[in-house]
Parts: C-alpha cells; sequence; structure tokens
C-alpha cells in the first residue's frame, strides 16, 4: 500500500496561496485596464491567467519533490523550460481566442489583449519563482504601456489622417 508523503507542510502550502494571489493581484491591475477599455479579456480573465501561471510553476517544483522522495528520482527530469513552454502553450491558446479578424476592413482585434494575457502569464512565473520587484515592475510598465501608449498610437493616428499642409 502507498504510503501519502507530505511534500509541502502547511505553512509551505500557505505561501504558495500568497503566491498565486499576488500574482492573480498583479495580473488583475493589467486585466482592469483591459475591462476599462471593453476589451475581449478583461478582469478576471487576466488574474486566473497570472495565478494560473504560478500555480503550473509552482506545483511543478513540488512534483518534482514528491517523486525525488517516493524513490522515483531517476525517472523525473527536471526541467523548468519545458514547464514555462506548457504555460505558453495554453496562453496562446487562449491568446487566439481574443483574436477578431474583420474581413471586410482587412483588420484585425485584440492582438493587444492576446499579448497582455501572455505578459500576465510571465508575470505569475516571475512571482513563483519569488521576482516580486520585477513582477511588480513588469505589471506597473504593462499598464504604462498600454494606458499611456494607446493615446499616443491615437495621437499619432490622427496625425497620419490630417491633411498635409502644403504651405511647406
Amino acid at each position: 500500500m502507498d504510503v501519502l508523503i507530505e511534500v509541502a507542510s502547511v505553512e509551505e502550502q500557505i505561501v504558495l496561496l500568497l503566491k498565486v494571489f499576488g500574482a492573480m493581484a498583479l495580473g488583475g491591475v493589467i486585466g482592469l485596464e483591459r475591462e476599462l477599455n471593453d476589451r475581449p479579456a478583461g478582469f478576471r480573465t487576466h488574474m486566473l491567467v497570472a495565478g494560473a501561471s504560478s500555480v503550473l510553476v509552482n506545483v511543478g517544483e513540488y512534483l518534482v519533490r514528491w517523486y525525488a522522495q517516493d524513490g522515483l528520482s531517476e525517472l523525473v527530469e527536471a526541467d523548468p523550460f519545458r514547464t514555462i513552454g506548457a504555460v505558453v502553450t495554453g496562453i496562446a491558446f487562449l491568446g487566439a481566442g481574443t483574436i477578431i479578424q474583420k474581413e471586410k476592413k482587412m483588420t484585425v482585434h485584440g492582438l493587444t489583449t492576446a499579448a497582455s494575457l501572455l505578459f500576465c502569464g510571465t508575470i505569475g512565473i516571475a512571482s513563483a519563482v519569488n521576482l516580486w520587484v520585477f513582477a511588480v515592475a513588469l505589471t506597473l510598465s504593462s499598464v504604462v504601456l498600454l494606458r499611456l501608449l494607446h493615446r499616443f498610437e491615437g495621437w499619432l493616428l490622427k496625425k497620419k489622417k490630417a491633411p498635409l499642409d502644403k504651405s511647406l
């Protein structure tokens, strides 16, 4: 009969929950910006993507520990890049659902939201490995990018559409 091996103490699990909740809060900041701009993926979606990314990276670490304690360490190859690759693949699937192509106008909508979902995943990964200053800086920089550069982009488009001054 298999004996249940405790891989993480209650205290460690509480720390993991705090990491995930922190990642979700940071993802929510970006999602709120998307929500306020009425984009296809908003507040809750961004929170869940950041949180899920953090969960997957953290659980991967504990799975390796669990198999090592069970005497199966020779069967387990720990490769954090595979975990990150799986996270990115899942986020790409979600991001694809936010992208809409309008045939008549030959325009694409939702690319920035898809990119923000991927970025939230990276923030979740950063929080999973305790890179909190980095994760917070990434969150703030993405909101600045989404908010301020959107306004700048609008200003540039107005300039582009404005008739040229022939007197120059």
